[in-house]
């Protein structure tokens, strides 16, 4: 499994929510191999690749979303860090929704995408997913919103792995914004 593979985008979530619901995670470091081994697995993880999970968790080790607490016993506890925290706030998917600010900014947030035909399931995953958000589609694999919105994007994007493919832009006028205005009822 490459670090394309979508699970451990998930994993990483999975483990970021529970550290987040305040389960330290009970985690030995194997002193030849460098690696983090679980002692006791939350019962819904016993399923999972635990080689896939111990490299989920190395991942956000090494993109400082968590620190080390080491215990007098030699076992080490993972704990948030500050920066983790503010990203799992964010890791809910099934209550992601964007805040609306009380006046808009007159800014479009366009989003695009460009992924290739083998990865059409990723692209309409993506583009069912912005949709959701409220997103709306402009044109064929380009959708706008009116309010910021790059958490949660950003969030989506980590979700599916799906970073390299998506850019998002900042505009300031749209030609066809009339439109766009009265769907997001600015008029």
């Amino acid at each position: 499994m490459g670090h394309d593979d979508p699970r451990i985008g998930n994993l990483k979530k999975k483990v970021l929510l529970l550290l987040y619901a305040g389960l330290a995670l009970g985690l030995t470091r194997s002193p030849k191999q460098h690696r983090w081994i679980l002692e006791q697995i939350p019962k819904e993880w016993e399923k999972l690749n635990r080689q896939a999970l111990e490299r989920a968790i190395n991942s956000l080790y090494t993109s400082h979303l968590v620190q080390e607490k080491n215990n007098k016993d030699g076992t080490t506890t993972l704990i948030l860090s500050e920066n983790g925290k503010q990203r799992a706030l964010r890791f809910n998917i099934d209550n992601l929704e964007i805040k609306k600010p009380p006046r808009w900014d007159g800014k479009w947030r366009i989003v695009m995408f460009d992924i290739p035909e083998k990865l059409k399931r990723l692209r309409d995953s993506l583009r069912i997913h912005f949709q959701e958000i409220g997103l709306v589609e402009l044109q064929k694999s380009v959708l706008v919103y009116p309010y910021p919105c790059s958490n949660e994007i950003e969030f989506i994007l980590e979700l599916y792995n799906a970073r390299k493919h998506v850019r998002f832009v900042l505009a300031e006028r749209i030609d066809n914004e009339l439109h766009l205005k009265k769907k997001f009822n600015l008029l």
